[in-house]
């Protein structure tokens, strides 16, 4: 079992990628309130979920703390910001989802408020909540339309896909929120369903402001989850198939930021240099087996140390070997 790690409300909430706000220079701000996931996807990039053997806490913040930190983010971008809602887990975990939305819904620049989930814990008092909130879109990740497959995909028996798309549906109908079906291609298991997702895209009405179907490409990473059976594609092969696909459908599947309304926008300044040498103090455990989460001796960044696992309120001199779009990973010197 991980730790649940409640976040100070003394640290900042620039620098980690696991929780917290990340500003990759566009009108898109991520949110990430919590890491909590109830799916163990056989695929998962960030090994989340139950059945986690690389995760050494779960994170947690507070309403009003990420509030106050996506604020400072939004300022740097003028009007038509989108609030993306995407957990290292699943958002819906998080307990004041609805009133985050809305909370960020009314933030001043504020255009859209987008929200991922794989859909597990959705239900039709949820989704009017969430209606009622402003949420603007769903980024629904179905990964298969056979019940027996897609519980398999997610690693979690009491998945019902049936359900999921129920709730879509409604989602669609009943609480007039945009959906954006977003599967991941895990081939070859899920490839006999590409087909069926369009069918599902279209079928559902999804995509009235937005593309209808987004397919995922399933990417292999150090710390995520594996399986043996995964043949994990090439760029170029996976952009052709999507181009064939496309074409007998008659719908583009080659998606670019522009079909999104994204764009370049203001940034938080980046105050540090990759290989610039720093003393940091150590806040709490890290996401990870074998780091350490700590803060920048002005406490303005987060910093995951890798390599030390230190007790809180511990200092070391550490050495960034990450500093792109605000997200800084460093080890001990």
């Amino acid at each position: 079992m991980t730790t649940v790690y409640k976040v100070p409300l003394d640290i900042p909430l620039i620098g980690a990628v696991q929780f917290g706000i990340i500003d990759r220079g566009t009108n898109v701000v991520q949110v990430r309130p919590s890491t909590a996931c109830p799916l163990s996807c056989i695929f998962c990039s960030t090994d989340a979920g139950p059945r986690t053997t690389a995760r050494n806490a779960e994170y947690i913040v507070e309403l009003e703390h990420i509030l106050d930190w996506f604020g400072r983010v939004a300022r740097t971008k003028g009007r038509g910001v989108e609030a993306h809602i995407d957990t290292v887990g699943d958002p819906l975990v998080y307990p004041r989802i609805a009133d985050l939305v809305q909370d960020l819904a009314s933030t001043s620049g504020v255009e859209t408020v987008s929200l991922q989930t794989h859909g597990h814990l959705l239900s039709e008092s949820l989704i009017d909540g969430l209606a009622a909130a402003g949420l603007s879109r769903i980024n629904l990740s179905v990964d298969a339309l056979d019940p027996q497959l897609a519980r398999e995909l997610a690693g979690t028996p009491s998945y019902d896909v049936e359900r999921v798309l129920d709730m879509a549906k409604y989602a669609i109908e009943s609480a007039k929120i945009d959906l954006l079906l977003a599967p991941v291609w895990v081939n070859p298991l899920n490839t006999s369903e590409l087909d069926g997702f369009v069918s599902l895209a279209k079928s559902l009405g999804a995509g009235k402001r937005c593309p209808p179907l987004g397919i995922q490409k399933c990417e292999r990473h150090r710390f995520g989850r594996k399986d043996r059976r995964i043949n994990y594609l090439s760029w170029y092969s996976f952009y052709e198939s999507l181009r064939g696909l496309g074409s007998k459908h008659g719908i583009n599947l080659i998606l670019r930021p522009s079909d999104f309304g994204i764009r370049k926008a203001g940034r938080m300044r980046i105050p540090y240099t990759q290989g610039e040498k720093l003393k940091v103090t150590a806040v709490g455990p890290g996401w990870l087996k074998g780091e350490t989460l700590a803060v920048d001796w002005k406490e303005e960044r987060l910093i995951t140390v890798v390599g030390t696992e230190a007790p809180p309120g511990e200092e070391m001199f550490v050495r960034l070997l990450r500093v792109k779009d605000n997200i800084f990973v460093a080890r001990t010197v």
